[in-house]
């Protein structure tokens, strides 16, 4: 359900279970994290995507009521998007949901289709959010966003979520928009991709 291609220079992750609106068991966290472990080192892109009409809508529900709500798997995957040493995106080929936030808050960009729509309804579901989520949040749109999204339960559309600064770029393309994107990294020397990377954190 978690479809990995290793391209050169460019990996991909694509979550690909759309009969289930792409929410995440704890396996597909798991292969997820340890793609991006593995991607350290081996390249300088990584992309993370889905299939069908929704990124994905977060937990498993059945699992998540059984525990993965709150499991540590979360933070050791956005853990290891966050510490990717080259860039990363994540192409949202629809709705980013739940703890699916985690992953997209710790690549360096965000990409989506203009159908896209982004809630976090841990108020709602009586979860605290993953414990990296809320400064990462912070740090893209603002306190007071941040508290839109997470303690009022705000759903946002793809052109307010581009005005908050949650999203960098809506494309009706996502795979050419990919390949203008990642095309210098994915020349560049490794190194080189590195340093410009610890220069903008």
């Amino acid at each position: 359900m978690i479809a990995c291609q290793r391209d050169g220079a460019v990996w991909t992750a694509r979550i690909t279970r759309p009969d289930k609106a792409n929410s995440l068991t704890r396996d597909m966290l798991e292969t997820l994290a340890g793609f991006a472990e593995d991607a350290a080192g081996a390249a300088q892109v990584l992309i993370l995507t889905g299939e069908g009409r929704v990124f994905s809508a977060g937990a498993d529900l059945e699992q998540a009521r059984e525990g993965l709500a709150t499991d540590p798997v979360w933070e050791r995957l956005s853990g290891a998007v966050a510490a990717f040493p080259g860039l990363s995106i994540a192409a949202l080929n629809g709705t980013l949901a739940g703890g699916a936030f985690g992953m997209a808050l710790a690549c360096d960009l965000r990409i989506a289709v203009p159908s896209a729509r982004f809630f976090y309804p841990v108020m709602k579901l009586g979860f605290l959010p993953q414990p990296s989520d809320p400064g990462r949040l912070v740090t893209l749109v603002g306190p007071a966003r941040a508290r839109l999204i997470l303690m009022a339960g705000a759903r946002l559309d793809a052109p307010e979520a581009l005005a908050f600064g949650l999203i960098d770029r809506i494309t009706e393309d996502l795979e050419t928009t990919l390949a203008e994107l990642t095309a210098d990294a994915a020349a560049a020397d490794p190194a080189h991709v590195a340093a410009i990377k610890r220069m903008t954190c």
